[in-house]
């Protein structure tokens, strides 16, 4: 995997291929299994560094998809990704889905319930040797609206997540190969997601890099005015990868690559301007 260190300009950009018919971002226009990956080697052309595929859908009050069902929908889009040389992710909380996607040629698990949803996912990625995004997560989607209550969220959340990465490596987990992710939207609150990101540093602790997952999700509303598109939330997600990568961010995953290389861009070459 390309590597980049805590610190660095400009993350890695994982771009969001949902295989899905029920997005809250795009609404199921990717959901055929051509338009996926068209629409992958379209982020890819506009400067995705990772394709994160993923067949079932995380919105709050979404329902579970059946398990058969997900593997039909991410594993052949999986394969034509990987078989074109591009680096892959699979976006499941299934073990069976992750270990079928890494022998279709994906190479990253990014696994929302950091192994929760299912307690045989870090045996599968110790056993496959893949990279882990392990989120902090406190239950499904159906619920997770109802599992907001902090005291401290950004301690909290590293500690919940301590948990899971000691769990994680007693299963054999490698830990050169574990990313952490705040888990933005999940159980959080619209203010509580802003603290996480202005206290990103707290997570940075566990000394394991960040994926910062902001993408078009509800507290950017809150910076836009009332009842604009989702897609307007584009802007708000480039500043915050911006700000994620001056925070030492390793990834940012995000829907609309090409607005958020252009700033990240941007940023690089301001950095260059100041070292002259």
């Amino acid at each position: 995997m390309p590597e980049v260190q805590p610190g660095a300009v400009r993350p890695l950009v994982m771009g969001v291929v949902n295989v899905t018919p029920d997005s809250f971002s795009d609404g199921g226009r990717w959901f055929d299994e051509e338009r996926a990956v068209a629409h992958g080697l379209e982020l890819v052309a506009a400067g995705a560094d990772i394709l994160d595929v993923g067949g079932e859908s995380t919105r709050p009050g979404a329902p579970r998809v059946d398990a058969a069902e997900e593997l039909r929908r991410v594993v052949p889009v999986i394969r034509a990704f990987a078989e074109r040389g591009l680096r892959v992710s699979v976006d499941t909380m299934r073990a069976a889905t992750a270990e079928a996607a890494v022998a279709a040629g994906a190479d990253i698990i990014n696994d929302v319930s950091a192994g929760l949803a299912d307690e045989a996912m870090g045996g599968i990625a110790a056993e496959t040797g893949a990279w882990y995004v392990a989120m902090h997560w406190r239950g499904h989607s159906d619920r997770m609206d109802e599992l907001s209550d902090y005291g401290d969220v950004a301690v909290e959340v590293r500690d919940e997540l301590a948990v899971r990465v000691d769990a994680l490596l007693a299963a054999g987990v490698d830990a050169g190969r574990l990313i952490l992710d705040p888990g933005l939207g999940f159980s959080k609150r619209g203010a509580q997601n802003w603290e996480l990101l202005g206290r990103l540093d707290v997570l940075a602790g566990l000394g394991y890099p960040i994926l910062v997952g902001a993408s078009r999700k509800r507290f950017l509303a809150g910076v836009l005015p009332e009842g604009a598109p989702v897609l307007e939330r584009d802007l708000p997600t480039a500043v915050v990868s911006v700000l994620s990568a001056q925070a030492g961010a390793w990834g940012v995953r995000v829907h609309d690559v090409g607005g958020t290389r252009a700033a990240l861009d941007v940023l690089g070459a301001w950095e260059g301007g100041r070292r002259g």
